[in-house]
């Protein structure tokens, strides 16, 4: 069991590994917008804008978590960067043995320059669709050393304009404002980078007691979803396709809805029995989880076993429940394995 005074790190993990789970298999109804029912795309929208906060909560759990600490850069390096690196190197691999594996019962012939070639193209670019996270992850986990230095010996209103200008930074660079967009380089306030301020201070910031806290919690998260499921509702409508604006990461709808998870799930206890074991293994377990259920996903498909099995209402969560298992069980296993541990995730 984890410490308990910091449990709802482990409990906001475990809600952040099924929400990334139900994006890849509740988003599976986007292709299909034109072609499917009205209810039907009510059902996907709603599964796949109840996901979205968990990216940003990844790194919002990574502010709140490695911000306060002062780590000598060699130290963070090893004890930090490699614990992400070495597992995505060994998943990136196992992606790109699938996909080449596939790609030669498709007929494709190889010649080793070839072979050569598309590996490398595959590693630089990511190997599987959910692989981009890592790559953010790792940009961000370089420059932490350094921003959780300025974030120690910063005050309460200098953090404050930091993420006031990240804020406005995300705004310019939605769609809807780019006839307005300065020529201004915001660099150093746009992408990801603010997620991480934002974890820090909400973890370390009261908004009076407990329930205060959480009713807080609760509006910015009603609002986030609201404004992400009648959005991309009537974007549909507007444009006659889907349309994913609002369920980008980095858009003020997801940044309410994660913000608002982030502070209704702050503070909240152990819980007890199945439960608590259910969210202490995937905690344990969520990198590999995260690296390894797109493996799944295309297997279970074959058999049937999708987004559409019965009605997205049983085939969403079905599924969701099935790849979060069968990756829970081979990561599980992997990580029992001489050097394992190090490869698992």
């Amino acid at each position: 069991m984890s410490n308990e005074r910091n449990i709802w790190y482990d409990n906001l993990r475990a809600i952040a590994t099924v929400a990334v789970v139900g994006i890849h298999v509740s988003s599976d109804y986007a292709p299909a917008t034109g072609s499917i029912p009205m209810s039907d795309f009510w059902v996907g929208n709603v599964f796949d804008s109840l996901s979205r906060f968990a990216v940003p909560v990844f790194v919002m759990l990574s502010g709140a978590l490695l911000l306060p600490g002062e780590y000598p850069i060699g130290t963070f390096m090893k004890k930090r960067l490699m614990r992400v690196v070495v597992p995505f190197v060994f998943w990136s691999f196992i992606y790109i043995i699938r996909s080449v594996y596939e790609n030669v019962q498709d007929g494709v012939h190889y010649t080793f320059e070839g072979l050569a070639r598309e590996v490398f193209v595959m590693f630089r670019d990511g190997s599987s669709i959910h692989l981009w996270y890592v790559y953010m992850i790792i940009g961000l986990y370089l420059f932490i050393p350094i921003l959780g230095k300025w974030v120690r010996h910063s005050n309460g209103k200098e953090r404050l304009y930091f993420l006031v200008v990240w804020l406005m930074v995300m705004l310019l660079d939605q769609p809807y404002a780019e006839k307005i967009k300065p020529a201004i380089d915001f660099g150093c306030f746009a992408g990801f980078g603010g997620y991480l301020v934002l974890g820090y201070c909400l973890s370390v910031t009261t908004f009076g007691s407990i329930n205060q806290t959480r009713w807080l919690g609760g509006a910015l998260l009603v609002a986030g979803i609201s404004i992400t499921i009648l959005g991309t509702f009537f974007t549909r409508q507007v444009t006659g396709r889907y349309v994913s604006d609002f369920y980008e990461p980095l858009s003020l709808n997801i940044l309410l809805y994660a913000a608002g998870m982030f502070l209704l799930v702050k503070d909240s206890g152990p819980g007890k029995g199945w439960i608590a074991a259910t969210r202490d293994f995937i905690s344990r377990y969520s990198y590999g989880i995260f690296l390894s259920h797109v493996l799944f996903l295309s297997p279970l498909d074959d058999l049937g076993v999708n987004w559409r099995f019965i009605t997205p209402v049983v085939g969403i969560p079905l599924t969701m429940l099935c790849c979060i298992a069968l990756s829970s069980a081979l990561v599980f296993i992997i990580s029992k394995l001489p050097g394992g541990k190090y490869i698992a995730g």
